[in-house]
């Protein structure tokens, strides 16, 4: 049986085609699910695609927190429902307490887009067993609102305990504390970060790379050997 993930599309989002066609060609099937369904359609997993849910109102994420699906997966994940949040995906993350910290204004006040170098720190998440840790990969950067923050008790657990799962290279882009471009859940089936693995999918076109493929053939073999 092929196995099914779903991707939220919201008001404002934009990536969610881009995202679909990565878990196609990963050799999953992607379900479109909408905001307003609080049916998730029976899928395997979830990702929280990138884009400006509802414009970026109050705060990136905020209100989309509160959207009729979220209702479903915030309860599924909480019971083991793989969810990858990639930009504004891991923004809504964390305004629904599904990951800790939060994502506030690049501190140079810039909406950045570029490639980016990053660190994987974690490759046991459900998300992440396709690269090895310490690897360096490629991704590409787009976003207003990038800068991760927590207080330090919490950035002090996620580091013992291994949570940070990809870490900026070289620079850093945003002002994130720790060089943070994602992190996981203690479960590790529920991962952020601010990079856009869709776009780095297929050589022809994005960054000319691949790198983030890794993200969806390690969730769709999970997934198969479950």
């Amino acid at each position: 049986m092929t196995a099914r993930i779903g991707v939220v599309t919201f008001p404002g989002s934009l990536d969610d085609r881009d995202t679909q066609r990565a878990i196609r060609l990963a050799g999953a099937e992607p379900v479109a699910l909408w905001h307003k369904d609080k049916n998730l359609h029976q899928v395997d997993a979830v990702v929280l695609c990138g884009g400006f849910s509802y414009g970026d109102y109050l705060r990136a994420g905020a209100i989309a927190r509160f959207s009729p699906v979220m209702e479903p997966l915030i309860e599924q994940a909480k019971a083991g429902l793989p969810v990858l949040g990639i930009c504004n995906g891991f923004q809504i993350l964390t305004e629904a307490h599904l990951l800790p910290g939060a994502m506030l204004g690049n501190d140079h006040l810039h909406f950045i887009c570029r490639d980016q170098k990053l660190r994987v720190e974690n490759a046991d998440t459900a998300w992440t067993t396709d690269y090895t840790a310490g690897q360096e990969i490629h991704i590409p950067l787009k976003n207003m609102d990038g800068r991760y923050v927590a207080d330090q008790h919490t950035l002090d657990e996620l580091e013992a305990e291994g949570r940070v799962a990809f870490r900026y290279l070289d620079v850093n882009p945003n002002g994130s504390l720790n060089d943070i471009a994602g992190i996981t859940n203690a479960a590790g089936n529920v991962v952020g970060l601010m990079p856009h693995p869709e776009h780095a999918v297929e050589p022809l076109i994005g960054s000319g790379r691949t790198d983030g493929l890794p993200f969806f053939t390690s969730i769709l073999k999970k997934l198969v050997n479950a």
